[in-house]
């Protein structure tokens, strides 16, 4: 009884011709190859670009990591009167992010307070101080809010319509 061989299923390897071989492409040794470095003078730098300040909400930007909401609230207090600041921190590791929004008073305040700290050194760093181009924050809570609004507005929609039924009953 002899072994019977099968008939292989799928790809079957191709062989090699001796001659396609020096018709590739010659690379050049490892030690001839130059590395590629990039240098820090190559990249290029990344400026903000100024936003128009519409509304009272400025963009704060090239923070310090150790800023916090006090620093830039003292800092921004010497251009006007300031509503809010908020350093932006990311979500699992609670480190600052480097940006951070503040809100003045009047739009005025913020214009004054861009034109005032923009290019300015604060804990070592130029910062970028620019119109925000978002009218406020957008996680969460304030999505809670909006569900709660909606929720309230649409009960006051019901109460009204339920005494007017009433009055014409």
């Amino acid at each position: 009884m002899g072994i019977e061989s099968k008939p292989k299923l799928g790809r079957q390897p191709q062989k090699r011709d001796a001659g396609k071989a020096s018709e590739k492409r010659s690379q050049p040794e490892k030690s001839e190859r130059k590395p590629q470095q990039r240098k820090a003078s190559d990249k290029p730098k990344r400026t903000p670009v100024p936003v128009e300040i519409t509304s009272e909400r400025l963009y704060v930007g090239n923070l310090n990591y150790e800023v916090t909401e006090g620093d830039l609230f003292d800092l921004f207090s010497g251009a006007g009167k300031v509503q809010n600041a908020e350093v932006v921190c990311h979500r699992h590791t609670q480190r600052s992010k480097g940006y951070a929004f503040v809100e003045m008073t009047t739009i005025d305040e913020a214009r004054r307070a861009a034109e005032k700290l923009h290019d300015q050194d604060f804990m070592g760093r130029k910062l970028a101080v620019t119109g925000a181009k978002s009218g406020g924050p957008k996680g969460k809570a304030a999505e809670a809010d909006d569900i709660e609004k909606t929720s309230e507005d649409q009960s006051a929609d019901v109460d009204t319509k339920s005494t007017d039924e009433q009055e014409a009953a």
